[in-house]
């Protein structure tokens, strides 16, 4: 099976500017890894720029960049959004959501105007940002008697693990994430111990 390592992404949040015969175009990058997150940057903003004509948008989520989306928001189809998007794929980015918000000048850019105006905008939000490597990470929760404890902790000392957070009583549970390549190691050796349970919880 092949397994995607690493991916591309920005580093922090960023932003970028476009002006074109009186309209501004505001733009607005953010590392996400939910639908959830996207829709609460979305609801900020709206609320924010409310008096803005247009929030066009567009994300792609996930390791394999198979979750995306482009909305025109009011704008000439295609015109808008999918530019946006395309300086996405363009840069191979995911778990990323751009937002342009267009303030009206006045004056009509036709769709060769607002193809190059919302592109630009996006391109500068990602201009303006680091663009990282990130590996592939699983995040899991175990769970296992007290007796166990020692096992558990040797090995994930002896395979360089940080615990994300732990909580050691009658039931012990802690977090923890690994990289992809060195998963299904982590998961054999935690599925043959008795009385203990490992939950995938997500990648990312």
């Amino acid at each position: 099976m092949d397994i995607t390592s690493k991916y591309r992404t920005i580093k922090n949040n960023s932003e970028g500017f476009f002006k074109d015969k009186g309209s501004k175009f505001f733009a607005f990058a953010y590392q996400v890894y939910t639908e959830e997150e996207i829709k609460e940057k979305q609801a900020i903003l709206r609320k924010e720029y409310y008096n803005a004509k247009h929030h066009v948008f567009a994300w792609r989520l996930g390791v394999n960049k198979k979750a995306f989306r482009a909305n025109d928001d009011g704008e000439p189809t295609n015109s808008s959004g999918q530019p946006i998007l395309g300086q996405i794929q363009s840069y191979d980015l995911t778990n990323v959501l751009i937002v342009v918000i267009r303030f009206f000048g006045g004056t009509k850019l036709g769709i060769p105007g607002l193809i190059n105006a919302y592109r630009t905008a996006a391109k500068d939000a990602i201009e303006n940002s680091e663009i990282i490597e990130k590996e592939v990470q699983n995040y899991y929760q175990l769970e296992f008697k007290y007796e166990n404890l020692n096992f558990v902790m040797k090995t994930i000392k002896e395979n360089n693990i940080e615990p994300l957070n732990q909580n050691f009583d009658t039931k012990c549970i802690l977090n923890f994430n690994i990289n992809i390549e060195k998963s299904e190691h982590i998961e054999n050796i935690f599925n043959n111990i008795k009385d203990l349970k490992i939950n995938h919880i997500n990648t990312k």
